[in-house]
């Protein structure tokens, strides 16, 4: 296997560590229906959490390394756009949901909630969060048809 292909063949396997959980996790956590479920599915989508940070090192890497080998660099609308909606999608997920997830774990942690059904002051903090991770997930599907398609 050339150099190119091995590259190519990590490139597509970071891409699938980072959208995987980024659309799985979602709905899992969307799922939960009591207090129980949602410590449950919180761990489970913490730990999940470091898949998707590994893949970005790799697809970064192995991103530039590619276009080297091609020389491409940024000659190509496709590729500047792809760019810049994964830096979009970066911002929404690192700098926007995940400081409130945080936020909403560490409450649902301190907090010691009587009974087993989900407070609502919980499941609207929640709901807030949804309209930007489905924004962060259309902005990955765009970002794939781009990469895959290469339309301009």
């Amino acid at each position: 296997m050339r150099l190119y292909e091995l590259l190519l063949v990590l490139h597509i396997l970071a891409s699938i560590a980072i959208v995987g959980p980024a659309f799985v996790m979602p709905i899992i956590r969307r799922s939960a229906r009591t207090v129980d479920q949602l410590h449950f599915t919180f761990g489970m989508t913490t730990k999940l959490a470091i898949m998707p940070k590994i893949g970005g090192v790799v697809l970064i890497v192995t991103g530039v390394w590619l276009m080297i080998l091609t020389k491409m660099g940024l000659s190509q609308m496709w590729l500047n756009v792809s760019i810049l909606l994964s830096l979009l999608m970066i911002v929404l997920i690192d700098g926007w949901i995940e400081p409130r997830m945080k936020k909403i774990i560490k409450i649902i942690s301190e907090n010691q909630v009587q009974g087993n059904e989900i407070p609502a002051e919980f499941g609207l903090l929640i709901k807030k969060i949804v309209p930007i991770e489905t924004a962060a997930q259309l902005l990955m599907i765009a970002t794939l048809v781009l990469m895959v398609v290469k339309p301009f």
